[in-house]
């Protein structure tokens, strides 16, 4: 049977799959004008060579541009939140956990704002980046169902080595952008991702009719709100756009921990002092405020006065209030009158959304590794802890063995006997692995 999946008709699907992977190879080499890049679908020809010219990587992670928090704030408000029950029932109808496929619904950038579906091909799939929050459009990954159909407009299937990015080789996926029904402006994009069922033609017309059933429920709603909506003769005074800021706290593998303030003016880097950096990281922690007693116990220990930690939150709110007036600590409870995310508070984030290989990739080191204050050191500890369980309950095996490289793999029996376990019995690796094993265990 002849594949569809190449412009050979003659090509079987084993034969096609290699034609396609050779001339990936060429293309990402540069060598455009390999004449195996002839028997690769003229769509996704187009599209590996936009990836290219654009300098795609061909093993990178997608970015992950939303925070938890940030998505939240922003999937609420995006138009596609109302028609997600309707996705749901059409394309997971049933138990979704154990339906088979991914489905995602992103925004017109490509960035994944929701992501449901199968529990375990959830867990497989995070292990490439395919999670909320991370951007899949052509110009981050290359060619893939959701990126391509934002680019070319319309609804397309990317067989497995078709994927520009080899991590996402091992999948197939469908996927449609979804437009404004009045407008025609897209809104974003809905695709189905998992084996050879999510590029049937069967997945490919309930794609498609389901962005038709979304845009026709989006248009009804929209009218029937102008018509309960009284009419309004006069023009409320337009407000001015509020400066809105993002405030980022790097404190993995760092001693100064980095305030990174994004706002429209720009950005701004603050570098903090240890001490400063303890305080900001115990109040992005607890976010719903700590007595003075508290914060004094999780800084200094359980023998300190606040009067030690008074002096340090004058200067820090000075710091603060020059650099971003929003973030100085209000008292009484001491809390962080605007959101804080850091770096650490994304990896865990990320473990907790599945995509397993993003936050190892996340994970620079310690949280202020050379701290001593109590509060510190536990929550140095929760995330090195929620790292190791994610690591040998859920990880691949080559996530696995990356996470083995690190400090904390290194030195963590249980993961080094996991991937003794997962490796094939004759793999090189193994020796290395049980030297390293009895060390430990001081054999």
């Amino acid at each position: 049977m002849p594949s569809p999946w190449s412009s050979s008709r003659d090509a079987s699907p084993e034969v096609s799959r290699l034609l396609i992977e050779r001339a990936h190879e060429e293309l990402v080499a540069g060598n455009l004008d390999d004449s195996r890049l002839q028997q690769v679908r003229p769509l996704v020809r187009a599209s590996w060579e936009r990836a290219w010219q654009s300098r795609v990587g061909a093993e990178g992670l997608p970015p992950l541009e939303l925070s938890q928090d940030a998505l939240e704030a922003y999937r609420t408000g995006h138009p596609l939140a109302g028609v997600m029950d309707l996705i749901r029932s059409l394309l997971l109808p049933g138990s979704a956990e154990d339906s088979g496929v991914v489905v995602a619904v992103g925004d017109h950038a490509g960035r994944l704002l929701w992501v449901e579906g199968d529990l375990r091909q959830r867990v497989l799939s995070g292990e490439m980046g395919f999670v909320e929050g991370a951007n899949w459009s052509e110009q981050t990954v290359g060619t893939s169902a959701p990126g391509t159909a934002l680019a070319v407009g319309e609804s397309v299937q990317i067989h497995h080595a078709e994927h520009y990015n080899r991590l996402v080789q091992p999948w197939s996926c469908t996927a449609a952008p979804v437009f404004d029904p009045e407008t025609r402006r897209i809104l974003g994009v809905i695709d189905v991702t998992g084996g050879a069922e999510a590029v049937t033609p069967q997945a490919r017309m309930l794609v498609d009719a389901t962005v038709r059933a979304v845009e026709s429920q989006l248009l009804v709603a929209r009218l029937r709100a102008r018509s309960e909506s009284p009419r309004v003769t006069e023009r409320s005074p337009r407000r001015a756009p509020r400066d809105t800021r993002q405030a980022r706290l790097q404190v993995l593998a760092r001693d100064r921990a980095r305030l990174e303030l994004i706002s429209e003016d720009g950005e701004t880097v603050v570098e903090l002092s240890a001490r400063h950096a303890e305080i900001l990281l115990m109040l992005a922690v607890h976010r719903h405020g700590l007595s003075a007693e508290r914060l004094t116990e999780l800084v200094y220990g359980e023998s300190a006065s606040p009067d030690t930690l008074r002096p340090e939150m004058v200067r820090l709110r000075k710091v603060l209030e020059r650099v971003s007036p929003d973030l100085a600590p209000q008292s009484r409870p001491y809390r962080l009158p605007a959101p804080l995310e850091t770096d650490a508070h994304n990896v865990l984030s990320l473990l907790d959304r599945g995509a397993h290989r993003v936050a190892l990739s996340a994970y620079a080191g310690a949280v202020l590794p050379e701290s001593t204050s109590p509060g510190v050191e536990e929550f140095r500890d929760t995330v090195r802890a929620a790292l190791h369980e994610a690591m040998v309950t859920e990880a691949s095996l080559d996530v696995l063995l990356a996470y083995a490289e690190i400090p904390e793999g290194k030195n963590d029996p249980e993961a080094l006997r996991m991937c003794l376990e997962m490796l094939p019995a004759r793999s090189p690796r193994r020796a290395a692995l049980v030297s390293r094993i009895e060390k430990l265990e001081g054999r």
